[in-house]
């Protein structure tokens, strides 16, 4: 069993209220825009770290993490993507990938919405983090925990971290 703490849109932020909810996690993914390559420094010296680039995350970054993270974790076959929309609208790129890739579990970012649905038509769970940055137009900064044992999914946590901060 492992213990996963997922996080989305930093946007150049990292919270020490973030890092209390990740240190007994027994990985960090991150599913874009991550905004600072400090951010990914610090998450990937706490735990084992997977993240993905999103659409405002610069060169560096894009070095540093792929578009798409594809990989087994206990028997659960998971797809984090940045960009990917919901069940019944998932943005194109992402509902070929969903088809082709056949996963139990859809990561994405972006919409800086919280989001956890189940998807019939796929056989997947979608979750979407929401946002754990402080810039943007969500009202609540949010993450989310949850483990996964062999191909389920259990204990899901959606942590909030507290009102966003500014606005961009």
């Amino acid at each position: 069993m492992k213990k996963i703490g997922l996080l989305s849109d930093t946007h150049g932020y990292l919270d020490e209220s973030i890092l209390k909810h990740l240190r007994d996690c027994d990985e960090i993914w991150h599913a874009g825009d991550i905004g600072d390559a400090k951010i990914s420094d610090t998450l990937s010296k706490l735990k084992p770290y997977r993240a993905v680039f999103g659409n405002i995350d610069g060169t560096e970054l894009r070095t540093m993490h792929p578009l798409d993270q594809v990989f087994k974790c206990e028997d659960l076959n998971v797809f984090i993507t940045h960009i990917g929309g919901y069940p019944g609208n998932y943005f194109p790129e992402a509902r070929k990938k969903i088809s082709a890739l056949k996963p139990d579990l859809f990561i994405c970012g972006h919409s800086h919405i919280l989001k956890i649905i189940s998807d019939k038509a796929n056989n997947l769970l979608h979750i979407n983090p929401g946002a754990a940055g402080k810039h943007g137009f969500h009202k609540f900064m949010s993450m989310i925990t949850f483990k996964v044992n062999g191909k389920k999914i259990e204990e899901v946590k959606v942590v909030e971290l507290g009102l966003r901060g500014s606005i961009d």
